[in-house]
């Protein structure tokens, strides 16, 4: 869609993101919704309503398959609301291929992650409990607790998404 216009303040955002989410396991809100706001502006300024349409089917997009794993507990609302974000700028066909990057992306970082850090049978059995809908109480997520260990997922936000321009 906007491939060129999109390049520059996507990969801004993606690396305060990424930084601020390996920093503070947070993605702020002060990026995420101006970026957002801007990408329907910016997309229906250039493209009218049919960049307002792509725009807001892009953002829909990551919002909708984002906030499925958000409501399953595996991802945080600052993730969901930098895809939506990103959906904002590049549209629902770049946004498919970019949130297909991002697993492929997040799936290695996440195998490389228990490795390193010694929990890759923990990280299958919480794996087995999201796909197979067990809830049992886990503590509160923070790293001193090893069973609410949470990666980061900006960085394979990042990556999904930079891979998706690569494409194009």
């Amino acid at each position: 869609m906007m491939h060129t216009i999109a390049w520059w303040p996507t990969v801004a955002v993606l690396g305060v993101a990424t930084v601020t989410d390996l920093r503070s396991r947070r993605i702020p809100n002060w990026l995420v919704l101006p970026f957002l706001a801007a990408g329907v502006l910016v997309t229906s300024l250039l493209h009218g309503w049919h960049g307002l349409g792509q725009s807001l089917g892009g953002a829909g997009l990551g919002l909708l398959l984002m906030g499925i794993f958000f409501m399953m507990g595996g991802m945080g609302a600052g993730d969901v609301k930098l895809c939506a974000a990103i959906g904002a700028w590049i549209g629902p066909s770049q946004m498919l291929i970019a949130l297909m990057m991002t697993g492929l992306a997040g799936g290695v970082m996440a195998l490389a992650w228990a490795a390193w850090t010694g929990f890759l049978g923990e990280l299958f059995q919480h794996a087995g409990d999201l796909i197979f809908g067990s809830k049992k109480e886990r503590g509160e997520a923070v790293l001193t607790n090893p069973l609410r260990r949470k990666m980061p997922y900006a960085p394979a936000i990042a990556i999904g998404t930079l891979l998706s321009f690569m494409g194009r």
